[in-house]
């Protein structure tokens, strides 16, 4: 039997589509094997990697992960620390030692350092086996945030958002002169003139809706000039800082 692919990369399917015939595909994440076929097992975004097959989720909550850095809100003060929400299905701990270097004494007012309905930018640094996850404020960019605007993204299009070596958010940045901070949990926080922001929670969500599709940056680039009014660079002129 010849080898046969239906779809191209980057094509969208949905569940019990098939992707392609013949033993020399092997079935990668999100598909599985019937016979001498692939189909998908879920709606997806299509990766070939040489012989390997695989989905790239368009949906679903963000699950958390050691060394991930996300974007939370403070929702209860504990005796000993703060609960985060962080728009996973479980909450997380920031204790009182990874909140600050700063000591503080036992029975103090916890609310002085972060109150409820606070956001902060922390790191993950456990997840148990029963789901339990620990945050940390200990780490360069990691502080409460005060001002501007949030915007939540699907977290399975944060990779595009960002760019390869940051280049996609770059060129918002460049472009608005906000400060833009994207939690791996899919929320995104922007700092800067009001109107600005207003243009860069457009770009993201044009990233977020078209992150499938080729020719992305220049769509991106060319609206960023249209809703500034001045040149944009192009993405490949960003380096990682």
């Amino acid at each position: 039997m010849t080898d046969e692919a239906f779809v191209k990369d980057k094509d969208i399917v949905v569940p019990g589509d098939k992707i392609a015939s013949g033993m020399g595909f092997l079935p990668g994440k999100g598909t599985y094997r019937s016979d001498s076929d692939i189909f998908a097992e879920r709606v997806g975004l299509v990766h070939i990697d040489g012989n390997v097959i695989k989905l790239v989720p368009l949906s679903g909550a963000y699950m958390p992960k050691v060394n991930d850095r996300v974007i939370g809100k403070i929702i209860d003060v504990l005796m000993s620390g703060w609960r985060i929400d962080f728009g996973s299905p479980y909450s997380a701990v920031l204790s009182m030692k990874e909140a600050t270097s700063e000591f503080i004494p036992k029975g103090a007012d916890l609310t002085r350092y972060f109150a409820i309905d606070d956001f902060i930018v922390c790191k993950i640094i456990n997840v148990t086996s029963q789901r339990l996850v620990d945050v940390s404020m200990m780490g360069p960019g990691l502080r409460k945030l005060k001002g501007g605007r949030f915007v939540n993204v699907n977290t399975n299009k944060v990779p595009r958002i960002i760019g390869k070596e940051g280049s996609m958010v770059s060129m918002i940045k460049q472009a608005t002169g906000c400060n833009i901070i994207i939690g791996q949990n899919g929320m995104v926080w922007i700092d800067g003139e009001p109107e600005n922001e207003v243009i860069a929670v457009e770009a993201i969500k044009l990233v977020e809706a078209e992150a499938h599709k080729s020719g992305l940056t220049d769509r991106v680039s060319k609206f960023l000039e249209e809703k500034t009014g001045k040149k944009v660079e192009a993405v490949q002129n960003f380096k990682k800082r």
